[in-house]
């Protein structure tokens, strides 16, 4: 069950993130055209570089749940059964690690108890508790900025749900890449 649901949440993020990719290349182009012509769009960079962000985070997650993440295997390659088990293993509970402590800090940031509290009212939310994340807008776009950072607990979530997954991966623990026989 917990394989499926990552399976399914790393299918969207790859859809969304082709999207983001697309998106990035059309604005891109887009900002070359309206410079060329004279009639600059300056939103435009801001836009492709908030859609630069979440395509980053959203394959990230993608790429560390598929182990396929840059890695130095020197230490791995010399080891086969037991051994790489168990650093295998290790490696998978540092990614769990890393994504429930970023989960822990993106609760802290956006404090989502203190914001019901005030009735999620911004300004009574920033007197009580001096955390003005909810203020600040984008330079050109005038979106609140909490939206794009939004990624970063999106992005914590989908992590340690792929971290679950991981650990209880039973393919993984082969020497032998998926699909090849022995």
């Amino acid at each position: 069950m917990l394989k499926a649901v990552s399976d399914l949440i790393s299918r969207v993020e790859v859809a969304i993130a082709a999207f983001m990719a697309g998106a990035v290349t059309l604005l891109i182009l887009l900002n070359i055209a309206t410079r060329s012509a004279g009639y600059a769009i300056y939103w435009v960079d801001e836009l492709a570089i908030y859609c630069m962000i979440w395509m980053t985070f959203l394959t990230t997650s993608v790429l560390l749940k598929r182990r396929q993440s840059v890695a130095v295997t020197i230490l791995t390659d010399l080891f086969k059964g037991t051994t790489r088990y168990v650093l295998a293993v290790f490696s998978d509970l540092m990614v769990l690690v890393f994504a429930l402590l970023l989960a822990w800090l993106c609760w802290r940031w956006y404090d989502p108890v203190a914001l019901y509290q005030a009735g999620f009212d911004f300004q009574t939310f920033q007197s009580e508790t001096f955390n003005f994340m909810y203020a600040e807008n984008t330079n050109t776009l005038g979106v609140k900025k909490f939206w794009v950072w939004i990624a970063l607990p999106v992005f914590s979530f989908s992590l340690s749900l792929h971290a679950f997954s991981n650990l209880f991966d039973k393919q993984r623990f082969s020497d032998k890449p998926a699909g090849e026989s022995e």
